[in-house]
């Protein structure tokens, strides 16, 4: 109880790959991300399936293009998987093991990628899988799909099963749902309770799609100010507020800005809805101050790009989103009374709600004789996010009732019959039926709706849910109390008046035999159904056209990118959308003249609005991919019948494109170690065809930087005149020059040729490069030289004409290279032979 006043395509199959494609030993980089594949059976139109099968790529990262990789490389492993089953969707599981992990290669942690709905996962030791990259431990990897279907190009997400009333972990203070969808369709219900102690857990997660908790309990589970994953127990230190309202991030998708309190502060708090964790907290104002003290505040409500709330004090707060950092300025000057801010009272509530028009902000405030600093009448407030400031024609707040006697719980936006905000509301409790006054957004008096009128004032109403459809604006008024026990008030803008076939008020006597007590509606624009909570803690669902439950509509939104699919970094895998479709449901189940489908951009846009054909397809052949990269296809579907949902039955909605076979990539980087001289992979996997083995890849690694020889050639001629002295390991002296004179105007020339290798590993086919003296060439031979050595190769000449200039090099091929690796040749080393000659060049 409320603690406080208060048409189908056909569809190209992918060819089979041969077995022997499987087995043969391949290098693939440089190429574009496709391995050699052998043409089966199956082809345009074919009735049978070949068997499933992986193929194996890999590509050179650090050298687009090369041959083979060099230590110190990071490579790119691909493998594709074509799934060749018919029938159902059924589980496909893809390992790849890491050949030589820790030794010839070593994972680069955040590498793995998986096709959208495919769930990646890692190992340590080649046998134990877990959801958490362990970084450069990993030995293998993993994907799996409890899904997959023929071909693999495409994506599915659940049908919403109609959302029945069930005894889930929602809370007697669970306020409004928030709805959120996963990943791979789940569709969830969060909620927080309202005003709960800071240390009490209250935080809520219910699985729509199956009728149960979400994983991750129990629930509930407590809010804390430090980010990080959600704990449990009574270890919290954040409060919530008594009527809170909740802001959707829109540049953070998954994650809920919420109104907090901690002890010394009120806020913003965030929470990640994806990972179940906290992902931090803002203070706005500090609390305990005099003689007004923030010790509560209203929800937040989204305007421009910040966020804003009202704290006791009746101080406007407001947190930037881009930065999650307080707005510069704020808090602002107050626009409303205070209430319930006396210091002596720290954990007093904020008694009113919040609402936005354009870029104006409003917030009714109800300051209580009991607790507040300057009692009075309900009142509503504007604020100009523009100026900062009161907004014109509202300098002082606008009486919403006679006496202090009143309350109010809401504050919400009124439109007029072209469903443009014209005005801002609230209904007070306190006479003998429910007062609702109005104002204009200029301040102006503005016309009440008289639908929450013919309710006694003992009826409390909280925040209307909003709908805008082709049909018109609705809000959906939550109340209960003065003799209701939950009911759902509908008004309809667009004609002034209460919604037509929408019961006045619609009571909802299949939920906890009618005392619902409802606090708050969400509408999900997939289902086009109101999911509904009250102080009741029950978890329901409400038709916004009839008011019945639950809501006998089904739906699903699929995002489809085609280029998620591919990790190879090629171009050229997607050729066209094709067609999205209905399965495991039966059609005459669906009213497909009241249902339909609609297809948008990322940003929202609509590209096409259509019927669903009469065999539960929508032909997407006229979207060009490369337009329209990504897409959202969304299917609102009117049910006539509920039991194809069942536990073993499970409709889905597929979108599919054509294209090549989705792929499964990783990263490692080849070791320093120079005596690894090869890499391989192979992968494996079983789906519904059977176990999968793809072809082994092997790439030669050649010596890297660090792996090279570095082999220098000396070329000299001995300086004596006494031939011992010049014969091989003699004393010389040996020298760039002979002296002048040594040989005369004719002579035989003393050469020696020293080949040096310093570098860390040796030098293979090791030759010499002599053009002048071809007796240096066959004395030298071929060789291999170890690093750190030296070898001299001694030869002669005679030469018939002085001076002469030798030049030699060497020729070399490092240790480790693939076969077939051509060698590498030394800078040159020249030496000269001089006669009486020189003398005349000197």
């Amino acid at each position: 109880m409320l603690k406080s006043p208060r048409p189908p395509l056909s569809i190209r199959p992918l060819r089979a790959v041969a077995a022997a494609a499987l087995t043969t030993a391949v290098v693939l980089f440089g190429l574009a991300g496709t391995a050699p594949v052998a043409v089966g059976a199956a082809e345009d139109g074919a009735s049978t399936a070949a068997a499933s099968a992986l193929v194996k790529s890999v590509q050179n990262v650090t050298h687009p293009g090369a041959a083979t990789a060099d230590h110190g490389d990071t490579v790119n492993w691909t493998v594709r998987y074509q799934n060749g089953a018919t029938g159902a969707a059924a589980p496909a599981t893809v390992t790849d093991p890491i050949t030589g992990a820790g030794s010839a290669q070593t994972y680069v942690p955040g590498s793995l990628r998986v096709p959208p709905g495919w769930t990646p996962s890692w190992s340590t030791d080649g046998s134990t899988f877990a959801g958490t990259d362990p970084g450069a431990a990993t030995t293998a990897v993993r994907a799996e799909n409890p899904a997959a279907r023929g071909t693999g190009t495409s994506l599915a997400a659940p049908l919403l099963a109609p959302v029945r009333p069930t005894a889930q972990s929602t809370g007697g203070d669970g306020f409004t749902p928030i709805l959120h969808r996963t990943a791979s369709g789940e569709v969830q219900a969060w909620n927080i309770y309202h005003h709960a102690g800071r240390t009490a857990p209250q935080v809520v997660c219910s699985n729509l799609s199956s009728g149960q908790p979400c994983t991750g309990g129990p629930w509930p589970r407590p809010l804390n100010t430090t980010a990080g994953p959600l704990g449990s127990g009574a270890t919290g230190d954040i409060g919530s507020p008594l009527t809170p309202q909740y802001v959707l991030d829109p540049q953070h998708p998954g994650q809920v800005l919420y109104p907090a309190v901690t002890a010394g502060s009120v806020g913003v708090g965030c929470l990640d809805l994806d990972a179940h964790a906290n992902c931090g907290y803002t203070a706005l104002a500090p609390t305990g101050t005099t003689p007004s003290s923030a010790n509560s505040l209203a929800g937040l409500v989204l305007a421009g790009d910040n966020v804003y709330g009202v704290a006791t004090t009746g101080q406007v707060l407001c947190l930037a989103t881009a930065t999650r950092t307080p707005c510069a300025g704020q808090p602002y000057a107050p626009v409303v009374a205070p209430n319930h801010d006396l210091p002596s009272t720290p954990n007093a509530l904020y008694l009113g709600a919040m609402t936005v028009a354009g870029d104006k902000v409003f917030a009714s405030s109800s300051p209580q004789s009991s607790g507040s600093t300057t009692p009075g009448a309900p009142a509503i407030g504007c604020f100009d996010t523009a100026t900062l400031t009161a907004c014109a024609g509202w300098t002082t707040p606008h009486l919403a009732g006679p006496n202090a006697g009143y309350y109010a719980y809401d504050a919400y936006t009124a439109y007029d019959t072209a469903g443009h905000p014209d005005g801002v509301c609230t209904s007070t409790v306190g006479g003998a039926n429910i007062l609702t006054t109005c104002y204009g957004l200029d301040g102006s008096a503005h016309s009440a709706p008289a639908t929450l009128s013919t309710l006694s004032g003992g009826v409390l109403t909280f925040n209307p849910e909003t709908v805008t459809t082709a049909d018109g604006t609705r809000s959906y008024f939550p109340v209960w109390g003065g003799g209701v026990a939950g009911a759902t008030v509908c008004h309809d803008w667009t004609t002034a008046a209460p919604c037509a076939g929408f019961p006045l008020p619609a009571t909802h006597p299949g939920v906890n035999g009618g005392a619902t007590r409802d606090y708050g509606y969400t509408y999900d624009t997939t289902t086009r159904c109101l999911i509904a909570l009250g102080d009741a803690g029950v978890l329901f669902s409400l038709d916004p056209a009839t008011g019945t439950t639950p809501c006998v509509h089904s739906g699903a939104a699929v995002t489809l990118k085609p280029a998620d699919f591919y990790c190879d970094g090629a171009t050229g895998h997607v050729q066209a959308y094709t067609r999205a479709r209905l399965t495991d449901i039966d059609l005459s189940h669906i009213d497909l003249a009241a249902s339909r489908a609609v297809v948008t951009d990322p940003d929202g846009s609509t590209v096409l609005s259509t019927a669903l054909a009469a065999d539960g397809t929508v032909d997407l052949s006229g979207i060009p991919p490369t337009a329209h990269p990504a897409i959202t296809v969304t299917t609102q579907l009117v049910l006539t019948g509920t039991g194809d949902f069942t536990a073993d039955n499970h409709p889905a909605l597929v979108v599919e494109y054509q294209g090549d076979a989705p792929q499964i990539c990783f990263r490692t980087t080849v070791t320093p170690d120079c005596a690894t001289t090869a890499l391989t992979n192979t992968a494996t996997g079983t789906d519904a065809t059977g176990a999968l083995t793809s072809n082994t890849v092997t790439t030669a690694v050649a010596p890297g930087a660090g792996c090279r020889p570095r082999v220098s050639v000396e070329k000299e001629i001995c300086g004596s005149a006494n031939p011992h002295d010049c014969a091989p390991g003699g004393p010389g002296p040996w020298a760039k020059t002979s002296p002048v004179g040594l040989l005369g105007l004719l002579g035989t020339a003393h050469w020696r040729i020293t080949v040096t290798n310093a570098g860390p590993v040796a030098a293979t086919s090791v030759t010499v490069n002599d053009a002048v003296t071809p007796g240096c060439r066959t004395a030298a031979g071929t060789f291999t030289l170890p690093t750190g050595t030296s070898r001299a190769i001694y030869c002669d000449s005679f030469l018939l004409a002085l001076p002469l200039k030798n030049t030699a090099s060497a020729g070399f091929v490092p240790a480790n290279s693939p076969p077939g690796t051509a060698p590498t040749t030394t800078a040159p080393s020249s030496a000269l032979a001089c006669s009486l000659l020189c003398i005349l060049h000197d």
